[in-house]
């Protein structure tokens, strides 16, 4: 069915459609919403939800049945979109004609559209649903990998950036951005299809972690040499340990298993406060095995959303940090595809997989970056433990029958404090 012709569709109109969407973060809550701009097609609506205001993308190329329809359905619309991010100033080449688009399915927070174009590739467009103002570290540590010649993520096409009225800013104004073009890289597995595949199948994965960690250890030099750097001033320090020691205590309030070890956890943080701390710089922020596509080779491992945690501020994921976070978040990864093997074949001896797998990543970061790891046990024990105290209260909530899987890496952490 095609859209009628276009017609005034009013904030009221918005607000039932709104509310069914699957990037609608009030979900249970009634909409209250208002127009701030609009422009090209798009609207940016505030939601004056309960939980506090939200800005709203949505892009209304008509309706039918007088119910609004989603831009991102309609190719024309999606044409424009690829127009306006072709003439943005900061995009790396031209998109070019779109002859055919499609959404992606089954994401939550933004959409994403498949594009066809005339000369034959393919192209992603994600357009972002709630915005904030500041750069997105999606799209500006992306652009700088592929401006810098790295083909360890998608090829950047290009982003779009706007201006909206915001009274609760000094001047007035926000500014963010709206969405962002790259490479599709249709058909491919992530490393942790691939990593579970293998361990189920016994292949041991050394190789595999070899290059992985050789992989982000490429990405951490670049980004090093592409974007600002600083050093690791007590002020940061001391910020970065009091959120460990915030989450800590959430944690126990609401996973009571992690309470034995609290003490022990707590040691780790200090040494960690008193460790050296290399350089910060812009990193991945939310890393797994999830988060890395196998491509075949020469290009080996890619590495796909550089959002940082969702949960943390925007303002927090644009800040350089400690380049470690992304190896303890890999590290967490392994831990996990032998706990999911264990789970599906209790007999196995998934331990062993998983240890091979982690030194194996760790020889691999270390040759690629030069650094001694060693050197910085204590800090990379207090990341990983950081983000182990995060899963087991994510299980708790979530999946109960698998919280044994972090806790026994908070358990081997916290008894390391004692060595």
């Amino acid at each position: 069915m095609s859209a009628d012709a276009p017609v005034q569709v009013t904030d009221r109109t918005l607000e039932g459609w709104i509310a069914r969407q699957r990037w609608y973060a009030a979900k249970g809550g009634t909409p209250a919403l208002r127009t701030v701009a609009e422009t090209d097609g798009t609207r940016l609506v505030l939601d004056d939800a309960p939980t506090g205001p939200v800005l709203y993308q949505v892009p209304v190329s008509g309706t039918v049945d007088d119910e609004p329809v989603d831009g991102t359905t309609d190719t024309a619309w999606v044409q424009a979109l690829a127009a306006r991010i072709d003439a943005d100033p900061d995009s790396l080449r031209p998109i070019g004609e779109v002859t055919a688009s499609r959404v992606l399915s089954g994401e939550q927070s933004n959409t994403s559209v498949i594009c066809d174009t005339a000369d034959g590739a393919q192209v992603i467009v994600k357009v972002f649903r709630v915005l904030h103002h500041g750069d997105n570290p999606d799209v500006t540590t992306q652009l700088a990998l592929s401006a810098a010649g790295s083909d360890r993520v998608p090829a950047v096409y290009g982003a779009l950036r706007a201006t909206w009225p915001d009274p609760g800013r000094a001047d007035g104004t926000a500014e963010g951005h709206l969405a962002f073009a790259q490479e599709f890289l249709p058909g491919l597995d992530d490393a942790w299809r691939v990593a579970l595949r293998d361990a189920r199948d016994g292949t041991a994965w050394e190789e595999p972690a070899t290059r992985l960690g050789e992989a982000l250890a490429e990405v951490h030099r670049t980004l090093a040499g592409a974007l600002p750097t600083e050093p690791a001033d007590e002020d940061r320090r001391a910020t970065a340990l009091a959120t460990m020691h915030a989450r800590l205590d959430a944690a126990v309030r609401e996973a009571p298993t992690i309470e034995p070890h609290v003490a022990a956890i707590r040691t780790v943080y200090e040494r960690a406060g008193a460790a050296h701390w290399p350089d910060l710089q812009r990193i991945h922020g939310d890393l797994h095995l999830g988060q890395v596509l196998a491509a075949p080779e020469p290009r080996g491992w890619v590495f796909l959303d550089f959002e940082g945690e969702p949960l943390r501020p925007l303002a927090e994921r644009t800040l350089p940090d400690v380049t470690l976070r992304d190896v303890a978040g890999m590290l967490r990864s392994f831990d996990y595809v032998a706990g999911a093997l264990a789970h599906d074949q209790p007999f196995v001896d998934a331990g062993v997989w998983s240890r091979q797998a982690r030194a194996a990543f760790l020889d691999g970061y270390q040759r690629g970056t030069g650094a001694d790891l060693r050197t910085h046990r204590e800090l990379l024990d207090a990341f990983e433990l950081d983000k182990a105290v995060y899963e087991v209260v994510y299980e708790t909530r979530n999946r109960p029958d698998w919280a044994g899987i972090p806790l026994a890496a908070v358990a081997r952490l916290a008894a390391r404090s004692a060595d």
